[in-house]
């Protein structure tokens, strides 16, 4: 089975290479990950750093002919590891793991298996999981707005807030989705379908 390692530092992409080569894997680095990971007998290694990373993991997730994806996160609380499963990652590690959890990691993905932190396990069992319902027409509206790339500042004066306010608003709006950053809010956006006109959404009329 081939491996990709997809992550922006060639140097970490290196050093990861050279760690799972080691171990008898045969590692690539592709220049089209989607087109990559959707053959057979492929796996990817994918650093959710950015909006484009979370959308490559969405679509290999929700194409159903995708690759298993382990996911290497550079936030590694429940939040992060929950919206990465639910986005379609079999495995979730964190970036800053060491060698051993690395290989083993590999090894258990290829076999089949799923390997989580013991925390998202735990959440993913017992149901926890973001608040996704009554989300105020204001807030689905500040959801598009930062998919399309608008800063805090730009948000606070077409709302009507000071950008400190805007700023406490949003942070209050992560939480309610169980989210950290804004980059995890948009994808959880997304995934809703909140991102589309009000009268494209699912359910709406």
């Amino acid at each position: 089975m081939l491996l990709a390692v997809v992550d922006p530092l060639p140097m970490y992409c290196r050093g990861i290479a050279t760690v799972l080569s080691a171990a008898g894997h045969i590692v690539e680095q592709p220049g089209e990950p989607l087109a990559w990971g959707r053959r057979d007998d492929r796996m990817m290694l994918l650093t959710l750093d950015a909006v484009s990373s979370w959308d490559l993991l969405h679509q290999l997730g929700s194409a159903g002919d995708g690759c298993p994806v382990i996911a290497v996160l550079t936030d590694d609380s429940v939040a992060a590891g929950l919206t990465a499963v639910r986005a379609g990652a079999q495995s979730v590690a964190a970036r800053q793991m060491d060698e051993a959890t690395l290989v083993a990691t590999v090894d258990a993905t290829r076999a089949g298996q799923a390997v989580v932190p013991a925390e998202v396990l735990a959440a993913l069992i017992g149901g926890a999981g973001p608040e996704t319902r009554h989300l105020t027409a204001d807030q689905q509206r500040w959801l598009r707005q930062l998919a399309a790339g608008m800063t805090v500042a730009q948000l606070a004066d077409r709302a009507g807030y000071s950008e400190r306010a805007m700023f406490r608003l949003l942070q209050a709006l992560y939480r309610q989705l169980g989210v950290r950053t804004r980059i995890e809010a948009v994808i959880r956006a997304q995934q809703q379908g909140w991102l589309l006109p009000t009268s494209e959404q699912p359910g709406v009329t």
